[in-house]
């Protein structure tokens, strides 16, 4: 069967024709319903920011092509299972997947949307996934004072989870003063940077800026630690660690969602934390960080002025031909 996909290569995004078979035993074919744009990770990815040496690390499952480009890229999919194994038939799945009309992927690869997380918001799974793998690096304890700097699709994610558990106090860091809305949403604090209270626990920094790793730095309270969930690409990342940085014994981090967080890496799969994950999306305040939907035929137009900075969202849902808006079934 002939169906669509996106390709990038770097400044330049197109719809290309895919042949997807049929299922064989052990397989589905899922019929895209929606997909969204990771804007931080995908328009680097558009721009042919990855660094060579990073890339074989950063393809995402299903890429075809080579970085820098051509590529089909992309990973926050949902659809509904049309064929291949009968258990799944008529069920909507998340798979982390390119933007592409069907795909036909291992049973494994799927997972199933609970029933109450409509298909738009389950979209938002690989997003928590990453919220939930960093809380499990940053181990937040009952009572900490949390600051998270970058208020983009994984920092909301981070810090509606943070609001969640007792006695943490949580303030969203932004430039941006219209993210003072969503913040009140999510039921966390609001400041601008420069505004930020300091005396930290922990700071997570999701801004992917060098500005906002170096503030977050200048949050912390002695022995405080900065989870970095940034990817940096090919932009270099200048820091000031001299002041307060050795003296109060300060530390930064990483947390990427290619691995189970250390203390878990164990105990759970990377299956049991994407189910989490959507299973935390029954929660519809995470419905506020929808900003805006093109259909599929608009992606190589709306990536360019994503890249190019023309057009501000928080998560923006691709929509695709034939279907309804649709539930989880």
């Amino acid at each position: 069967m002939e169906e669509r996909a996106f390709w990038v290569s770097p400044g330049r995004g197109e719809i290309r024709p895919v042949d997807v078979d049929e299922p064989t035993l052990g397989q589905v074919r899922v019929r895209s319903l929606r997909s969204a744009v990771s804007r931080g990770t995908e328009t680097l990815v558009f721009r042919g920011a990855v660094p060579p040496d990073q890339h074989e690390r950063m393809r995402a499952p299903h890429q075809d092509g080579d970085f820098p480009g051509p590529v089909k890229y992309g990973y926050l999919s949902v659809g509904v299972v049309e064929a291949g194994d009968l258990s799944l038939l008529g069920k909507t799945v998340f798979c982390l997947h390119p933007h592409q009309t069907a795909y036909v992927v291992p049973v494994a690869d799927v997972t199933v949307v609970p029933d109450g997380v409509p298909a738009d918001r389950a979209v938002l799974g690989g997003t928590v996934e990453t919220a939930v793998n960093a809380l499990w690096d940053a181990a937040p304890m009952v009572g900490d004072r949390v600051t998270v700097v970058g208020a983009g699709m994984v920092g909301c994610c981070v810090a509606r989870l943070l609001s969640r558990i007792p006695g943490i106090d949580v303030t969203l860091v932004d430039v941006d003063p219209t993210r003072a809305e969503i913040a009140e949403s999510l039921d966390v604090a609001f400041a601008h940077p420069s505004e930020a209270a300091g005396g930290r626990d922990l700071v997570i920094h999701a801004s992917a800026t060098a500005a906002g790793l170096q503030r977050s730095l200048e949050l912390l309270a002695p022995d405080g630690e900065v989870v970095d969930l940034s990817w940096y690409g090919d932009t270099p990342v200048r820091l000031d660690l001299g002041g307060a940085f050795h003296s109060s014994r300060l530390r930064i981090r990483s947390s990427q969602v290619g691995e189970v967080a250390l203390h878990r890496r164990h105990r759970r799969t990377r299956a049991e934390r994407l189910a989490l994950a959507l299973e935390l999306l029954r929660d519809p305040a995470f419905d506020v960080l929808f900003t805006g939907a093109s259909a599929f035929e608009e992606l190589p137009e709306l990536m360019a002025d994503l890249s190019a900075g023309r057009r501000s969202a928080l998560c923006h849902t691709i929509t695709y031909p034939g279907h309804l808006d649709q539930g989880a079934t």
